[in-house]
């Protein structure tokens, strides 16, 4: 599997750059998380007028074979229809990033459906859905090396085509059963603590998702190695994502975290690079149950909290304007000196 060189920023920067958000005109810490925001990311990119170039949201779509025990009131078909809604401009995630300046890119990471040479999709197909992980693993140690791989292709991709920001959505039928399982094997929190309603179950199907997770669970036991829980309960989306992730950190990159299960492929890069933490900005709170104590095990505070948990990247979208506040604050406002205002005595 691809080995990632994950460097936490120089600190060197922080002092000029509490310098500067210090002295422009407003009382002291008055813009609260957007000036720790603006330090962030001035020093991931070790400067004092930081940039946001060419910001992405790159979607990832998979299929769960885990989807065939009624784990979901939805039919696995809505991943690749969602897919061409994304890909005709449908979809909440196209009209989000429209409004705030995002570009959106589509990728197959394993949807069970022949797309043949779909315009604007890329194509990073691993296999046609995962398989079953009550009854097997969900893929092989070298699909998992091969999602790991191919999510850094993709960032790499972009990043050398001058990208410095980037946000990662998902798409996939069942993808919250998946989430929910790395989330209790990675954190060790109940596993009826992690699962939420997903599509909107009701009450009798949220208890008999959970009864199936925990059948999942007892299958494959008690398991402590990082590939193994991968193996056993990744989607290829998820994966795709973590190593999406690595690559950006690896290239020095903000990285725009979405919701649950965006957050669960965070939590598994995480495992692999605590460094990756330098990173991520915590856009919002998902609705979906176990996101909060997810965000709070990982010590994210999260920008917004809007009741959202839809996924696709759209979390990030609309906290997206809060990112570049941030950095207007620091490129534009005028210091004290500059606009010629008295400061505190």
């Amino acid at each position: 599997m691809k080995n990632f060189n994950i460097q936490t920023p120089d600190s060197t920067i922080v002092g000029a750059l509490q310098i500067k958000i210090d002295l422009k005109t407003k009382p002291l810490g008055a813009l609260g998380k957007l000036e720790s925001l603006a330090s962030q990311i001035g020093t991931i990119q070790q400067s004092l007028t930081p940039t946001l170039d060419n910001p992405t949201v790159v979607v990832f779509a998979g299929d769960h074979g885990l989807v065939h025990e009624g784990i979901t009131p939805y039919p696995q078909e809505v991943t690749y229809q969602m897919v061409m809604n994304f890909l005709n401009g449908g979809a909440a995630i196209n009209v989000f990033a429209k409004q705030n300046g995002l570009d959106v890119k589509v990728v197959d990471a394993g949807v069970n459906h022949d797309f043949g040479q779909t315009e604007n999709l890329l194509n990073y197909k691993v296999n046609k859905g995962t398989r079953n992980c009550l009854k097997e693993t969900a893929m092989t140690p070298a699909e998992l090396a091969e999602c790991i791989e191919k999510g850094a292709a993709i960032i790499n991709d972009l990043y050398k085509a001058g990208c410095n920001c980037i946000a990662l959505g998902e798409m996939g039928i069942g993808n919250t059963s998946s989430a929910s399982l790395l989330m209790h094997y990675f954190t060790g929190v109940d596993l009826a603590t992690c699962t939420g309603r997903g599509t909107g179950l009701d009450d009798a199907g949220l208890n008999k998702k959970i009864s199936i997770l925990k059948a999942v669970a007892a299958h494959h036991g008690n398991l402590l190695d990082w590939e193994k829980i991968m193996i056993a309960f990744s989607g290829y989306e998820i994966a795709m994502m973590t190593g999406a992730m690595l690559q950006a950190a690896e290239n020095k990159m903000l990285i725009m975290l979405d919701g649950f299960i965006a957050s669960t492929a965070y939590l598994a890069a995480f495992k692999l690079h605590p460094e990756i933490k330098n990173y991520i900005v915590a856009c919002h709170q998902s609705d979906e149950k176990g996101h909060q104590l997810l965000l709070e095990y990982l010590n994210l505070s999260p920008l917004l909290n809007l009741g959202m948990r839809l996924g696709e990247g759209t979390g990030a979208a609309v906290a997206f304007p809060l990112v570049k506040a941030a950095i207007n604050f620091l490129n534009e406002m005028a210091s004290f000196q500059s606009a010629g205002v008295s400061t505190k005595e």
